[in-house]
């Protein structure tokens, strides 16, 4: 097997698919981790992400390999909202897309509002084409065609 190109190495989402770092995954299977997010903008906020190193969800094409993982990250992320914080009354599951994106390594947010505190919100906004996408959206933007 070959060694990780240097970039990947230094990532630190690469570094937690491979399970070299002490974070506690609260779901790992053979194409995707999930885990808390170190900086929590809602009571639950965790993080799903490939094991593949994609940088980003503009890297994600009408293909139905994407789409499938796309799809996967999501309904994981729901599984474990719905496991966690079964009396949360609104969850948000969504990308920062670039130049927002803070890890260069694609990621879903999953959160259990409300924010926390209340200005993060700010953080998953949508604005045009940069800023937060919605999972939902990014699966109609990439579902293939028949």
């Amino acid at each position: 097997m070959a060694a990780a190109p240097a970039s990947q190495s230094k990532c630190i989402f690469c570094q937690i698919a491979s399970k070299s770092t002490s974070t506690t995954l609260l779901y790992s299977d053979d194409r995707i981790v999930a885990f808390q997010d170190i900086s929590p903008s809602a009571e639950r906020h965790y993080l799903v992400i490939p094991l593949e190193h994609i940088p980003s969800v503009k890297d994600l094409q009408k293909r139905p390999e994407d789409y499938s993982l796309a799809s996967h990250m999501l309904e994981v992320g729901q599984m474990l909202l719905r496991r966690d914080a079964p009396q949360c009354q609104q969850y948000r599951f969504g990308f920062h897309r670039p130049p927002l994106n803070t890890v260069g390594h694609l990621h879903l947010h999953c959160l259990a509002l409300p924010y926390t505190p209340r200005w993060k919100f700010i953080k998953f906004l949508s604005v045009g084409s940069i800023g937060f996408l919605e999972a939902d959206k990014l699966l109609e933007k990439i579902k293939p065609s028949l």
